[in-house]
């Protein structure tokens, strides 16, 4: 491979980004199943955020959760940018790269969310920000369309997701060591989660846009509110926040111990992929 030490400036960057993604998750999934548990249901990343702006501390974690999203977001661009995990040139690279940054724009977006309740002490309730978005985008020549297409966007994401977990495919980005090979149950639960999570959201948007009503496109707190509404609805809903926190964890563990292709020689490191399969073919050798 060749070599690309220069680009190691952006791996703490990275870092930094899936630590802050990590307590968005952990404070959102947290207090909605605390809110569960008091008889309340899921709260939106808004709403959780407003919801620890008058806890102790809850300033700073807020200004963590800034800081984090802002240097995910930088991460993604510098990502894409530089072809980070050599996704290549031809069309599905070139669409991930270009989802990296739709990608790093959000996650600004909820940084600066947290910003601005961290200083207005305001936030939280009303109309989501995602129904405020999808009103302006309609508001815009072709937005019906616009909106459509980034709902369907965001469902092929939510798959990407589902399929990531399924395949364990994410394995292959993680170190391969005795934390991570643990962990792999969780993990897994976690994409899968999140991957549920998109999924869902995005035919939140594709419905607005197909009834021409931007009120009908929501987030993760109209997630929650579509899944308390079902047959165990409860249940389902504690299953979810179950399951973001497992998402957090995997934040978490790919702020530790993902493996970035441009900036590490993948001969040097073992991938959990790597391990758990020499491991299955070990324990096949003695039977």
């Amino acid at each position: 491979m060749a070599d690309n030490s220069n680009l190691d400036w952006a791996i703490p960057v990275m870092r930094l980004g899936y630590a802050g993604r990590a307590l968005v998750y952990l404070v959102v999934a947290g207090i909605s199943a605390w809110s569960l548990f008091r008889g309340g249901n899921g709260e939106s990343t808004s709403s959780a955020f407003a919801a620890i702006e008058g806890a102790a501390w809850g300033t700073v974690v807020l200004l963590a959760i800034f800081v984090g999203m802002v240097c995910y977001a930088v991460w993604r661009l510098i990502d894409a940018a530089w072809d980070m995990e050599c996704h290549g040139t031809d069309a599905k690279g070139i669409i991930a790269r270009l989802g990296m940054c739709v990608t790093g724009l959000i996650h600004a977006a909820i940084g600066v969310g947290a910003l601005l309740i961290a200083v207005t002490a305001q936030g939280g309730g009303g109309e989501s920000s995602i129904s405020k978005a999808a009103g302006w985008v309609m508001q815009q020549p072709g937005g019906r369309i616009i909106l459509g297409a980034a709902g369907l966007v965001t469902i092929g994401a939510g798959i990407y997701y589902l399929k990531k977990a399924y395949d364990r495919a994410y394995r292959s980005t993680l170190v391969g060591n005795t934390f991570t090979r643990n962990y792999d149950p969780l993990l897994r639960a976690g994409v899968a989660s999140q991957g549920f999570v998109v999924s869902v959201i995005g035919v939140f948007i594709t419905y607005a846009a197909w009834q021409y009503s931007p009120d009908s496109a929501g987030g993760l707190g109209d997630v929650f509110d579509w899944l308390s509404g079902q047959a165990y609805g409860r249940i389902l809903v504690a299953l979810l926040c179950i399951g973001l926190l497992c998402f957090a964890l995997f934040c978490a563990v790919n702020a530790a111990y993902r493996i970035v292709p441009r900036a590490t020689d993948p001969d040097e490191i073992q991938t959990l992929g790597a391990r758990m399969k020499a491991q299955a073919k070990a324990q096949s050798a003695k039977i």
